[in-house]
Formats: C-alpha cells, structure tokens, sequence
C-alpha cells in the first residue's frame, strides 16, 4: 500500500549514519510509547532489549539520539520519548502496513452500503465515518466539497401558494434544498416549464463548466418563455450556482468521545482541550482536500507537519475519494494523539476511502 508522506526533516546522512543498535533501541523506545504512553528509561530497555546491553551503553545510545532530536527526556530523571522527527522517521523507516481481517472489510463495505441505499451522499459519508471512528476509537473526519456538483436533475415542488421547494440532484448523489418565493400566478405546469427547460440545458455539466453560459441561457429564457417561467429559471440557476458559495461543503466529525479514553494528564487534557477546538474550526478543514488531491492513497501528517491541527499536536491519517471522472472531490480520515497504531489505522482509511469511491463511481 502506497502511503506518501512528509520529509521527517532529519538530514540523510544522518539516518543513514545510524547503526543497528541505535534503530533498535529507537525502535524500542518509539514502541513502549505506543504501548503505554509512558517514557522508557535504559534500565527497562536493557531487559526489554535482545541485545544484552549494559544501561550505561544504552544511555549512551540514547544521548546521541537526543541529539539527532528523535527522543526527548520530558523530565530531567525520567527516560525519554520520541519526538515528532523521531515519530515521522518511526513511521517512514519502521512501521510495517498490518491488513484487515475479512470481519473488518466486511462492517466498513456493510454499513457504508446501507446508507447509499436512497439516501444521500452525507448519509454515505457519515456512516462512513462512523464505521471508521468505531473501528479505529478515534475520531474520524469526513469533507466533500460542493465547488463541482455536476447537475443531474433540478425539480421545483410547490410548498403552498407564494413558496416552492428546490431540489438539485448532483451526479454525486448530494441533494441541495432550498426555498424560493413564487410570484403571484405561477401554475404547476409552469413549474415543470421551468425545471425541464435547466434540465435540459445545462444537466451534467458543473458550475464551473456552465458558468459562462448562465447569463446566455437566462436571456434565451426570456425570449422562449414566458415571464413567470423565466423568473423560475433565473431562481433556480441562482440556487444552484449559489450552493458552492453559500457552503463550500460538508465537513463530519464523529467519535469526538474516543479522544478522552487515554487522557492520564492535565498536559494530555489541555491537548485535547486544544483540539476541539481546531475541531470547531470548519473552515480549516476544506485544507484536507489540499493535502490529499497531490497524492495517492494514504498520508500520515504528524504534529506540527499537520498545519490543521498544530496547536495540539495532533496526527492526521487522511486519503482522498473520488467522483466518476476519478477527480478528488472528498478527504476522510481521522485524527488522534501522535501514539497511534498507524499499521491498523491505514489499511481501515485507505479501505474506507475505496469503498466510498466505488460506490460513487
């Protein structure tokens, strides 16, 4: 499985510098933090470890990886853990991709299929995300972005005498609603008048793509029907070239609880404090179609690497899904403390946004 990633920022030679002793006892250290949480000291490492060192020899071990800046004692007599260069250079040069069992498969394909049965897009991203926040005990973020709906079909529904409904379609299966006053006089045939005309006009095509042929198709409206149908026409291509702007997209959070279940310190708590808040910050998270549209599959960002969340020092495991046209037009995955299981979490997001694409293709 292809995970891109940032530089962990370390020069190459010194990577290449270090011996097998020192990947070891880093390795070590990097998996008792994932384990526990806790730093290691060299006393436990000389047991832990196969290689029958001394823990004066691994001290030394360990002072010159703090100088690398892979570790780091949080207290002067405490061991040491890895720092986020050090978890980037874990994660590039050590960690091994697990796969899922066919039991994991099969709840992530299950719930996500149920939900596209005659729902709409959000109802398959959310359950999408919750299958994966369930999976993972993280939280797990969802994005689609709106800038390229690609019409399918626009429909005008009467709500009462001075009110309509309408209701666009996309070719992605996202289903806009809006209100719209009706002038005085409308008749249901000019509101099917009115919805067949757009549909036939500019029905699979994006805004993007119409959007130098709206003014065109408003003045041809006036002059091919008659005034009430033509102010319907001219509401509805408003409404529609209106949803990219009025909301760029949908952004779901799920398993914001999962976040708690490891807090041991008010240093862990006020991190999690911090990242609800980023979690608030809707806007931030159009930024993960930028960080997934220039790669494929997986990518890891870790702490300050991760430019949505680096306050709180977070990790974001995220990979695109795409539309029929194979363009990126949602991100999804999770995000949690540095110390996670990363050969479980990829495999489930990569997995997660497969099944997501096929079922929009």
């Amino acid at each position: 499985m292809s995970v891109p990633k940032p530089s962990s920022g370390l020069p190459r030679n010194a990577i290449e510098e270090l011996d097998q002793r020192s990947r070891d006892v880093f390795r070590s250290i990097v998996d008792s933090y994932l384990a526990t949480g806790e730093p290691t000291g060299s006393r436990t490492l000389s047991r832990a470890l196969p290689l029958n060192l001394s823990p004066a020899t691994i001290r030394n071990v360990m002072q010159d990886l703090e100088l690398l800046g892979l570790i780091y004692a949080p207290h002067t007599s405490a061991g040491r853990l890895p720092t986020e260069i050090g978890m980037r250079f874990f994660v590039d040069s050590f960690l091994e991709i697990g796969d899922l069992t066919s039991e994991e498969r099969n709840a992530i394909e299950a719930k996500v299929q149920a939900a596209s049965r005659g729902r709409t897009l959000e109802n398959v991203l959310a359950e999408a995300g919750q299958a994966l926040s369930g999976l993972t005990h993280t939280a797990a973020l969802v994005v689609t972005t709106k800038s390229d709906l690609r019409l399918k079909h626009i429909e005008f529904i009467r709500l009462d005498p001075v009110r309509a409904l309408v209701v666009i379609v996309g070719e992605n299966g996202l289903v806009e609603n809006r209100i719209i006053a009706l002038p005085p006089g409308v008749t249901a045939s000019t509101l099917i008048e009115a919805a067949n005309y757009i549909n036939a006009k500019i029905a699979g095509r994006t805004i993007g793509e119409a959007k130098s042929e709206l003014a065109q198709l408003q003045a041809a409206a006036r002059r091919e029907l008659d005034k009430l149908a033509d102010g319907l026409v001219a509401a509805g291509i408003a409404v529609w070239a209106g949803t990219s702007e009025e909301d760029p997209g949908t952004l779901i959070v799920s398993g914001h609880a999962n976040l708690l279940g490891d807090v041991k310190t008010a240093d862990s708590l006020e991190r999690i404090r911090m990242l609800f808040d980023e979690l608030e910050a809707k806007e931030n998270f159009f930024k993960l179609l930028e960080l997934t549209e220039d790669g494929e599959g997986v990518r890891i960002f870790i702490g300050s690497e991760n430019k949505l969340f680096s306050l709180s020092g977070s990790a974001l495991v995220v990979a695109p899904y795409r539309g029929r046209d194979q363009k990126v037009i949602g991100a999804l995955g999770i995000v949690g403390p540095t110390r996670l299981n990363y050969a479980r979490i990829v495999p489930m997001v990569d997995f997660t946004a497969r099944v997501v694409t096929q079922l929009l293709r």
